[in-house]
């Protein structure tokens, strides 16, 4: 991935991401988290396993991050920005379109609260 492209994924998954790896974490050891999003085969759902991985990068040094990272880092802020957009009326804070969020890093009541 081009230096500039990579500079621009960073700014964007930081913006996006607002959970800290420790607290996404303990996120993700929750039956809440098991049990949002999509599931193939009875197993671990595409966000919970995303989730897992997103701590790994927020974790690793910035040097440290492969072409591979880089591009789940971008497939993280696509998710995000899509499901954003389909934000359902009414209170959201036991939703599973906010748990599926969350288990790609991003808590939306995070983003309420410091708006206030």
């Amino acid at each position: 991935m081009e230096p500039d492209r990579r500079d621009e994924t960073w700014d964007e998954f930081r913006d996006l991401v607002n959970m800290k790896p420790a607290d996404l974490e303990k996120w993700l050891a929750t039956d809440e988290s098991r049990g949002a999003g999509q599931h193939e085969d009875g197993g671990e759902s595409t966000g919970h396993a995303s989730g897992r991985r997103i701590v790994g990068i927020l974790r690793a040094g910035r040097k440290d991050l492969t072409d591979d990272d880089y591009e789940h880092m971008r497939e993280v802020v696509g998710y995000i920005r899509r499901h954003l957009a389909q934000h359902p009326s009414g209170d959201v804070r036991d939703s599973r379109w906010r748990h599926s969020l969350m288990n790609w890093g991003h808590d939306p009541l995070a983003d309420e609260s410091a708006s206030r």
